[in-house]
This record gives C-alpha cells, structure tokens and sequence, in this order.
C-alpha cells in the first residue's frame, strides 16, 4: 500500500475539513463577539469604579487559570453537550484580555485631556465616547487581537463536547496515528489564527473613525458565520449519533458502518469521556463505545448486535519491547500471572465499579488481585525501573495499577506508572521511544491502527481471535521489537449502543435493524 500524503489527504477530505474551518470560525466569532459584549462594559465599569477593579480582574484571571477541558467538563452539567457549552468557555477564557485593556486604555488616557474635556462642558457619556474610547481603541483592539488568537486555539478543544472544528481531526488523529490528519487540523488552526491576528492588527492601526464604520460590519459578519456554523452543525436524522474521533476515522467504525452497512448517520464528534451520559440524558440517541465499559450497565444502554461482522477481536494484553524482557528477566512471568485471569462480564463488572461506583483504580485492582489470590505485599525494590502507561480511560487505569502491584510483589523492580497518555498514537509513540515500558493493548487496535494491513489481510487474520493474536505479535516482532504477551481473556471491541428503553419501542436489536429503521424514515 502506498502511503498517503498530506495534500491528497485534504483533498480527500475537503468538504469535511470546510466544515471544520466553518465550525471552528463560528465558534470563534460567537464567543468573541459575546466577549465583546461583556468584556467592554465590564472594562468601562471598573474604569469609572476604580474599587470594582483587582475583584473583576482577579476573578477573570482565576477563570482563565481553569485548564480549558476542565472548564469544558463544568459547562456540561450546564448546558449539555453541542455549541452552546463550548461558546460559553471560549467567551470565558476571552474576557480576562478585552476587560483589562479596556480598563488600561480608558485609565491611560492624559488626565489633562479628560479635565480639557470637561472644562469643555462635556457630559460623562460624550467624555467616554467622544474622548476616553477614542484614545484607548488601539490598546482595547489590542486585547481583542489577542482573545481572538486564545479563542482559536481553544477551540480545537470543542470536538471533546460535540462542537465541531478543527479539533475533530486532530484529536482524531492522535488516535489513529494518522499524521496526515492531525496537521490536517493544526495547519488551518495555525493559520486562522495567523490570520485573524493580521486582520485585528489592520483594524488596530487604522482611525477610530474607520473603526466606527467597520464596527456596524463586524457584528452581522459573526452573526453570518455563526449561522453557517449551526447549520452546519445540525443533524439531518431523528436519531442523533455522537461517535468518538477515533472510531470516525477506523475501518472498524464509522467508515465500516458506511462501506459495509450503508448507515451513515452524520455523527457528531463527541468525547467517549461524556458520551454515554449524554445518551442517558437524550441529548444523543446512538453512541459508539466499548463492549465491556461499565456505563453500559450504569446508564442502561443496549448494545446492538454487529450482524456483518465490521467489528475484530479486541483481546487485551501488554505489549512490551523484547529487550526490556531481556533486560529485566522477573517481568514476563510476572505480567502473565494476569493471562485468562478475566472475560469479558469480568472486565465490564471492574469498570462498573470505577465508572459508576467510582471506586478508585488502586481499590479494585487490589480487591481483584485478592479475590485472585495475587496480592503480596510489596518487598524491598533495588532493581531497575519499570515504567507503565496506560491510556486515557478507566479500563486502563485499573489494569495499570494491577501490574504495578504485581512487580511490586513478585519482584524486586522499581515502578513508575504514566497513565492518562491519551490515544494509541501517544502511548505507542512513548513505547517506541522508551518513555515507558510497556502499556495494555487491544489486538484489534494493533492491526488496523498501528499495523494498517490490507484489507485481504484483514479478513483473513480477524476469522478468530487466536488468529488475530498470532498476526499481530508476529509482526510486532518483525517490524517493531515488540511481543505481545498472553491476553488477559477478555475482549473490548468496539459497539454501537442506544438506551435500553428506546431500541426497545423501536425493535432495535443490530446495526442491520437500525439501518432499516432509518431507511423507512426517508
């Protein structure tokens, strides 16, 4: 197979990267102009009520401070997934620039020109816009250059709460260790920025006259691109579908869902973080997720049945160098101790209990390793170190802090544990890299992300999940100096699921059966 490029990639994908630039504008000038709205008034205020001034400031700065998917995470609750939290946030992270050069500008204008002004007979409104806002504009232009410029990088992180932009093909791209698709979204990120930056600083340098004329024209602008951006982002079916980035670009989801079932149900992109409460809450009506996660169970959601097979075995098991086995002699048979030891009501039951229970990782591996007869009290550690990864999600996190206490008590190893590290690209990148040592993975996940074999290749090595297994440690071996070792028994494929109540009063039961419900609505 012939490698791909970064130009016939965007040429491929250009009516969907359109639509990303659309979105990601629109989410950057609603949430600039709404900061506009607030931030100067505020500016204004605190000029003229000096007391006001470090309580404004310091609690525009203490927001700011607020990591961005954090402050993501908190809209939620609030207002749901879609536009209107990501809009929110973005106006947030742009007060703190607009009101405290508004403040600057207006306070630094000449004392001597304000008591002229007065002297003059001038009202406070005519002082303001006829003397104050005038010669403060090129430092309250500034502040809006540089909101608009936080705005869009900020931005890239809406795709996390199924806003669209530019994020959705670089989140999609850490997942699928596509490089092509992650500076398909950074490349235009970088330059609306660039741009929009230049286009402010034009403004900046030009009168306050020209900036009067302008002004009537930007807002109905914002409000333009804002409209595209909510056409853009509404859904053209009755069941509206929110799949991760990652399954939106993989053989085994969105794209086999299409090529093999025909259902193509203009998803919205979503985080799996939030996904399955969203579809407990209704705002989405079919989800991507995983087999054996345990909101499954938690927010009762039903699994439909993959009746043409798009979905390969998904066992898990780690995947290490062969020389860090070499290297530290105790480890194989300690990592194996794990092997068969679960299935897949096992693993779903685990992460039930950290999903929904929120029972802590620490917890349940050491009451699994107990239930198992596993657990020995860590010894004296004067051996080398064993770094563990994991990525982002709980399933991972258990299994991560298992193993730790598995070389903790069998050998004499020291162990750091790197969890969190995000999607494939990023764990995979660190084991080649030797940031870490090794990390759990899915067989599936290594042959169609990291080994992208053909497509012959493909049905052939996915008939079983022996055969699956074989193929993938096989070429690990050749390719990377990489083993897999023996799987842990369970298998995390990815599914398509709706609530339990609606696939029922639907008759719902596979992805066939949706297909055929949405084809009967057209």
């Amino acid at each position: 197979m012939t490698q791909q490029n970064l130009w016939q990639f965007i040429a491929e994908q250009q009516d969907k990267l359109l639509t990303q630039v659309i979105q990601h504008l629109g989410l950057t000038f609603v949430s600039l102009l709404l900061a506009i709205l607030v931030g100067l008034p505020l500016g204004i205020l605190i000029a003229r009520k000096k007391i006001l001034a470090n309580p404004v400031l310091g609690t525009a700065g203490i927001l700011q401070t607020v990591p961005s998917i954090a402050l993501l995470g908190f809209m939620i609750p609030a207002f749901g997934i879609g536009a209107t939290p990501a809009i929110v946030a973005l106006l947030i992270y742009a007060l703190l620039p607009i009101i405290r050069n508004t403040y600057t500008g207006i306070t630094g204008v000449d004392p001597a020109v304000v008591e002229a002004a007065k002297a003059m007979g001038m009202s406070r409104r005519q002082l303001l816009f006829k003397v104050e806002l005038p010669l403060a504009m090129p430092v309250i232009i500034a502040g809006i250059r540089t909101a608009a410029v936080i705005n869009v990088g900020v931005a890239t992180l809406a795709s996390f709460v199924a806003a669209g932009g530019l994020g959705e093909f670089i989140f999609g791209g850490i997942s699928l260790n596509n490089t092509n698709m992650i500076l398909a979204g950074a490349i235009p990120a970088a330059l609306l920025a660039i741009i929009l930056d230049q286009l402010i600083a034009v403004l900046q340098k030009s009168g306050y006259g020209s900036l009067r004329k302008i002004a009537y024209v930007i807002p109905v602008i914002l409000i333009v691109v804002g409209g595209i951006y909510v056409f853009n982002t509404s859904s053209e079916h009755k069941l509206k579908a929110g799949f991760t980035p990652e399954f939106m670009g993989r053989q085994d989801g969105d794209i086999g869902l299409r090529t093999v079932y025909g259902l193509n149900v203009k998803p919205l992109i979503v985080s799996d973080a939030i996904m399955y409460k969203a579809a407990y809450d209704k705002e989405l009506d079919l989800i991507s997720g995983y087999s054996t996660d345990g909101r499954i169970k938690a927010f009762d959601l039903y699994v439909l049945d993959d009746d043409k097979k798009i979905f390969p075995p998904y066992f898990a098991a780690p995947v290490i160098k062969t020389k860090t086995l070499n290297n530290f002699p105790k480890l194989k048979e300690t990592l194996n101790l794990l092997a068969g030891k679960f299935n897949d009501s096992i693993m779903t039951d685990l992460n039930y209990r950290s999903d929904y229970l929120h029972q802590t990782p620490e917890k349940i591996a050491k009451d699994f390793l107990k239930q198992n007869n596993l657990l020995k009290n860590p010894g004296k550690r004067s051996g080398g170190t064993i770094r563990i990864g994991s990525k982002i999600f709980g399933e991972q996190y258990i299994l991560a802090e298992m193993y730790k206490m598995l070389i903790e008590g069998y050998t004499d190893y020291k162990v750091e544990t790197k969890t969190g590290l995000g999607g494939t690209k990023i764990c995979f990148d660190a084991l080649v890299n030797d940031a870490i040592d090794f990390y759990p993975e899915y067989t599936g996940t290594g042959l169609l992300v990291l080994l992208k074999p053909n497509e012959s290749t493909i049905k052939k090595v996915t008939q079983s999940a022996e055969e699956t297994f074989e193929y993938v440690d096989a070429e690990f071996k050749k390719q990377y100096g990489m083993e897999w070792l023996k799987p842990l028994g369970f298998n995390n494929s990815y599914a398509l699921m709706m609530r339990k109540e609606q696939a029922g009063q639907l008759q719902i039961k596979s992805i066939s059966d949706l297909k055929h419900y949405l084809d009967s609505l057209k």
